[in-house]
């Protein structure tokens, strides 16, 4: 089982009516962001728009596909970019945690005249493969060979693997892996122009994680105060079982590559009697 390391706070147990007099005075409180939140959506609807001038290219199931092709002829585009790079032997535990959402929302964003595509850096058949043992459904493709990854700081380009730091978020940081989560919004108008209107980073993916929003309401919430990574408890959903350990200490790993696995394996596989 994971280990708890958030203290639930020892709330007062109080009669009924005493219960629904807090309760409506949160209420006013959730009210309050509710309009916050609708007024930042609708500021961030009116955010300027630049062209996407360059012809990106991606591989997929369907083949080679622009970023107009993309839009599957929708007008609106949202693109997760997922961190899986070339020669990884599995995708990030936590993109992968976020994705585990989004099969049952395509259909319903679709009938908005939104398509929603995930991108990653590793060619296609490397992500083929991480997406049939996840079971997912989703159109995935992969930005391999394009700068796509670089230009929406989602990748490490070669100078900030020299210089150590990230453009990432809008500004240089370091951070633990060569690739980096994001989601990009695209808007294509009816001469087929194509505009990117929107992308975030970091805490800005943090809304799309439906089961986080589920844990914000019960007493432990996310249950994540005392971990040095704070998803550390997050594992694919193929890997969960009743007996792992959670570290405190443990930071974010990028994962192996398949060619350190192949290369710290006994003997190519041979077996010893």
């Amino acid at each position: 089982m994971a280990t708890s390391v958030t203290e639930v706070h020892q709330q007062k147990t109080v009669s009924h009516e005493e219960w629904v007099e807090a309760r409506k005075k949160f209420l006013v409180k959730e009210k309050e962001f509710t309009r916050l939140r609708d007024e930042l959506s609708r500021q961030r609807r009116e955010l300027p728009r630049e062209r996407v001038e360059k012809n990106y290219v991606f591989e997929g199931a369907r083949g080679k596909e622009s970023l107009a092709d993309l839009f599957d002829k929708r007008g609106q585009l949202i693109v997760y970019h997922f961190m899986l790079g070339p020669g990884w032997s599995e995708g990030c535990p936590s993109c992968s945690y976020l994705a585990d959402h989004f099969d049952g929302m395509t259909i319903h964003l679709a009938h908005r005249d939104v398509t929603l595509v995930v991108v990653s850096h590793a060619p296609y058949a490397e992500i083929a493969a991480y997406k049939k043992r996840m079971g997912w459904k989703f159109h995935w493709v992969s930005s391999f060979g394009s700068d796509f990854n670089f230009d929406f700081q989602v990748s490490q380009s070669a100078e900030e693997k020299a210089s150590g730091e990230a453009y990432y978020n809008y500004t240089f940081t370091k951070f633990p892996s060569d690739e980096r989560p994001g989601l990009s919004v695209f808007q294509k108008d009816a001469n087929g122009d194509i505009c990117h209107t929107y992308s975030t980073y970091a805490r800005g993916l943090d809304i799309l994680v439906g089961t986080y929003n589920f844990l914000d309401l019960v007493p432990k919430g996310r249950d994540e105060e005392g971990l040095k990574h704070s998803m550390a408890w997050v594992r694919r959903h193929d890997k969960y079982d009743g007996g792992y350990f959670v570290d405190a200490e443990a930071g974010y790993e990028q994962p192996k590559l398949v060619s350190e696995i192949k290369a710290g394996s006994c003997c190519s596989g041979e077996s010893h009697g």
